[in-house]
């Protein structure tokens, strides 16, 4: 079930964006929380991202790096799906996401673990009746068929994409930031063609050859999700995370990449999952988290004409 605590309920939240008062066919953006991390194969703590980084939005304004401000922009902050059985948890947000796209409205997601993507991912998938493209930015491309047994680990969230009805095959996903893998995705990898830019290719190539080879590739989808995992930033930027790695994107170039994808095709939604506080007593990934948020919000105020 969704749960809506006094921060969720509060107009202050979201950078004085949050109308608690409105429903979601209402307002600009909705959010929700998915504060879920029994899909770990390692550390666990991000089931407290979603609380956490709500409770920081206090005290941040509702302006763009770049000095624009979005204070006409509506949030609705739809509260946390909370649920001890995971299946039943995965579908209330599927079901969930499933309404929100069928009524176009846009939508970020807070996480949680990495699997948390896999019911919204769904959600999309029987919203609609077109190929949908997905951009995976993260240190691991989760691929795995399976993590110690589980198929919806954290780990093989893009292996259950490719399941779905509306994703025809590798070519509908593109990678970015990848720097680590596993025996089941390496062996995948060597038989299926995937389209990834590893961390080392980002550096050597530059953020915005990528960014311009991203839009290339899933420019030919009407429909775009983006599924950003915070440990696709370098640790320096972002320590608070389940599984980090080094040698990561840095802040300036996720900030970049995020500006021509946004600006160049359509995409319906995002989420932004794996920052763990506990793992991180300076909350460096939460206020990468509360950044990247923000600038994606700026840029979807821009496309609909609430950017000033």
């Amino acid at each position: 079930m969704r749960v809506k605590d006094e921060f969720a309920n509060d107009a202050r939240a979201w950078c004085g964006l949050n109308q608690p008062n409105k429903a979601e066919e209402e307002v600009d953006i909705v959010l929700f929380g998915i504060p879920f991390d029994q899909g770990v194969s390692y550390r666990a703590g991000a089931s407290l991202g979603p609380s956490v980084l709500r409770q920081n939005t206090f005290t941040s304004t509702p302006c763009t790096e770049r000095l624009e401000y979005m204070d006409e922009l509506s949030v609705f902050d739809a509260g946390d799906f909370k649920e001890e059985n995971r299946e039943v948890l995965f579908q209330e947000i599927q079901s969930y996401v499933t309404d929100l796209v069928k009524k176009g409205i846009f939508f970020t997601a807070i996480g949680g673990d990495h699997s948390v993507t896999i019911p919204i991912e769904a959600g999309i998938n029987d919203a609609i009746s077109e190929p949908f493209g997905i951009i995976h930015i993260d240190a691991h491309m989760d691929l795995c068929d399976d993590m110690g047994g589980d198929k919806l680990s954290h780990g093989s969230v893009q292996r259950r994409a490719l399941e779905l009805s509306n994703i025809e095959g590798t070519q509908n996903l593109y990678f970015i930031g990848i720097r680590s893998i596993e025996p089941d995705e390496y062996a995948f990898k060597k038989e299926n063609l995937i389209q990834v830019k590893t961390a080392y290719d980002c550096y050597h190539e530059g953020m915005e050859a990528i960014a311009r080879d991203v839009v290339e590739k899933m420019s030919k989808y009407n429909k775009v999700y983006i599924t950003y995992d915070i440990d696709s930033l370098d640790p320096a930027y972002a320590a608070g995370t389940g599984t980090p790695q080094f040698g990561g994107i840095t802040s300036r170039d996720a900030l970049e990449l995020l500006r021509i994808l946004f600006e160049e095709l359509n995409i319906i939604a995002f989420d932004i999952v794996e920052v763990a506080p506990p793992l991180d007593p300076s909350l460096t990934s939460m206020f990468a988290a509360r950044k990247l948020l923000t600038e994606c919000w700026g840029h979807q105020a821009k496309k609909i004409g609430k950017l000033k």
